[in-house]
């Protein structure tokens, strides 16, 4: 086992040890409710892009049985053709994004990550309050985030890893909310190469099965997220070169609403450590990210794309971007590797 992938497993065992934001060593940290978008509960994300590739001999379906080494927006919305089972979410540029949050918690009826959008409001007296309902996915392209499955077929132990090529960035006017943007990765399960259709599709996540979450651009924020995060949390960030901050995602349906920002209360908040966290400056060409090891056959992976409405950069002034999740994967570790 290398180096690298000790340090990925610690990690993991460290699931609940915090980043100390900045300005805040030696705190407790309380604020557990961070941004969503508040002035406008129509404000969204429009147009959504996601490109996903293998590269270095690794194969890639939709369906577990037509292989391939891109996959397209068309190809993820068309997979219910070959794999009726299937259940992937890509909202149209008419049906856009709206913040969503997650613990990464397994729903067993479906091996779905339970997502729960928020919506802020003000009461009489002109505070904020939060409440949350369960957003579950459904085929199509209607929704308020990105889910579908990937297959993945090799011939041995294979750890795979994100390239310098993967992002999550806005096209057009950047208006800060690709900072808000994560994505995970939930292993479904494996077979071996030349098992029935059926099986491979119905391949289903389980309370202990392995979700990897990835947090982009972590260390940038703009102006009006900055202003934000100080004058509704009081947390002290910067615009660029900032400490990663520490958030908490919603781990179930919040019924009644609770004051804007609210005390850290583990009935309806996790705290989340990711897995992969990167700069705005993206990937290392020279150290990729591993991500997972793929077992000989095929493996069933359920990807989540959204926004994440716990992040500080969630605000009002980012609504209305345009945002691209570009995903690539390889088998080999850094660009130089294919030299």
């Amino acid at each position: 086992m290398s180096t690298k992938s000790r340090k990925k497993q610690r990690k993991r065992r460290s699931l609940f040890l915090s980043l100390l934001m900045i300005g805040f060593t030696g705190v407790v940290l309380t604020t557990s409710t961070y941004a969503w978008f508040t002035a406008n509960q129509t404000v969204s994300v429009e147009n959504i892009d996601v490109n996903v590739a293998a590269a270095n001999g690794l194969q890639i379906s939709v369906d577990g049985v037509n292989w391939k080494s891109i996959v397209s927006n068309a190809d993820i919305l068309g997979a219910k053709a070959t794999y009726p089972g299937a259940v992937n979410q890509l909202p149209s540029s008419t049906n856009n994004l709206i913040p969503v949050s997650s613990a990464l918690e397994i729903n067993e009826k479906n091996g779905f990550l339970k997502m729960f959008a928020g919506e802020v409001s003000s009461d009489d007296g002109g505070s904020f309050t939060l409440s949350a309902t369960e957003s579950v996915e459904t085929n199509g392209d209607t929704g308020d985030f990105v889910a579908f499955d990937l297959f993945f077929q090799v011939t041995g132990n294979t750890p795979i890893y994100l390239t310098s090529e993967s992002s999550i960035v806005t096209s057009g006017e950047s208006k800060g909310l690709q900072n808000a943007g994560r994505a995970a990765f939930v292993v479904q399960g494996n077979v071996p190469t030349g098992t029935d259709k059926d099986t491979i599709q119905g391949l289903k996540a389980t309370a202990d099965s392995e979700v990897i979450l990835w947090e982009p651009n972590y260390d940038v924020h703009t102006a009006a997220a900055v202003a934000h995060a100080k004058s509704v949390y009081g947390i002290d960030t910067s615009e660029a070169d900032a400490d990663q901050l520490t958030y908490y995602g919603v781990n179930q349906v919040i019924g009644k609403e609770l004051n804007v920002p609210v005390a850290s209360n583990e009935t309806y908040f996790t705290q989340m450590t990711p897995d992969i966290s990167t700069t705005a400056a993206g990937i290392s060409a020279d150290d990729y990210e591993d991500l997972i090891t793929l077992q000989p056959g095929v493996t069933k992976v359920r990807i989540y794309l959204w926004v994440e409405g716990q992040d500080v950069d969630c605000e009002n002034n980012a609504s209305g971007s345009a945002v691209t999740y570009n995903l690539q994967f390889s088998s080999l570790s850094s660009v130089s590797d294919t030299n």
